[in-house]
């Protein structure tokens, strides 16, 4: 049984309830877009930064400012985020490679072959503690010309790691259809990942799935299935302080307990595609979803991925 703490909110469990605020609304932020993804919250800056894939262009929020033009051509940018120096992480649909934006301006390619050949199409991304950088490589890119451009993959789908001394990448799961949106846990010792299927398949393997990370964080152990988003599937996700996954679906954003129950939901009127958390003690929690940006104050707090 459920019931709303708020007009946006449906709660399943009372450690929900302790999330969300009863007197926070959904807020649209900005709308008009093709496909938003990729949020990322810049707290020295004080704004969102996105990308509207389809329309090729990284795209700037702020409540001072508004809604304005970042990056234009980004490749077709889909996932993002900080590094623990606060630069921008980018994947890349059209030109395939995984860029870092530094602090000067200038862009450092990261990535862009793996094992000798050429990525996919890097999808989302995600650093950790000591740097280290991993990213998922679909092939939902390379499908049609309305996300970056139909191309032939020279490699199955993966999830790699980026070494942040050697520029090393390593495959560390090669078993997916399509690997998506990917989170650590608060003390890094799980992973998750969105198997979001392959692309076209009548009936897609579609959840997410928890892994074990080594004590030397260079390999995983385990994949099994953690949750079944439903409706929809999985696309990108969060964690905040307490364990907890906020999710894209099809009805807005769900939370998911560390145990891998569904306890609440964010309502949304759109699909959601990802989701990051921003703003005052990184409580705030903005929503890429089909053509709007949405925004809800939380009485969580979202884990911080930079240092500054």
């Amino acid at each position: 049984m459920s019931h709303q703490p708020s007009s946006c909110t449906e709660s399943f469990d009372p450690r929900f309830d302790a999330l969300v605020l009863f007197n926070a609304e959904l807020e649209c932020l900005a709308s008009g877009f093709r496909w938003p993804e990729g949020p990322v919250w810049f707290g020295d800056h004080q704004c969102l930064l996105f990308n509207d894939i389809p329309s090729n262009r990284t795209l700037r929020w702020s409540s001072q400012h508004g809604l304005t033009t970042f990056l234009e051509p980004s490749e077709f940018a889909n996932g993002q985020i900080r590094d623990r120096q606060g630069r921008l992480i980018q994947c890349h649909h059209r030109s395939r490679c995984l860029t870092r934006r530094e602090l000067d301006g200038h862009i450092t390619v990261l990535a862009t072959h793996a094992g000798g050949k050429r990525l996919n199409s890097p999808n989302d991304v995600t650093v950790t503690r000591d740097g280290s950088i991993w990213f998922s490589d679909p092939l939902y890119g390379l499908m049609s010309d309305y996300e970056g451009g139909r191309h032939t993959s020279e490699q199955p789908p993966a999830l790699y790691r980026l070494d942040p001394t050697s520029g090393q990448i390593d495959a560390m799961a090669t078993d997916f259809d399509g690997p998506n949106g990917l989170a650590f846990s608060p003390d890094e010792r799980l992973l998750y990942v969105a198997e979001s299927g392959t692309p076209g398949a009548l009936e897609p393997r579609q959840y997410i799935r928890v892994f074990q990370v080594s004590e030397d964080g260079r390999s995983l152990s385990g994949g099994e299935i953690f949750h079944k988003i439903n409706p929809g599937w999985a696309d990108g996700f969060r964690v905040d302080e307490q364990g907890n996954l906020w999710c894209s679906a099809a009805d807005g954003v769900h939370c998911i307990a560390p145990d891998g129950q569904l306890i609440g939901k964010v309502l949304v009127p759109r699909r959601v595609s990802n989701l990051c958390f921003g703003d005052r003690q990184n409580c705030r929690l903005f929503i890429c979803a089909t053509n709007a940006v949405y925004a809800l104050f939380t009485n969580t707090r979202g884990l911080p991925t930079t240092d500054i």
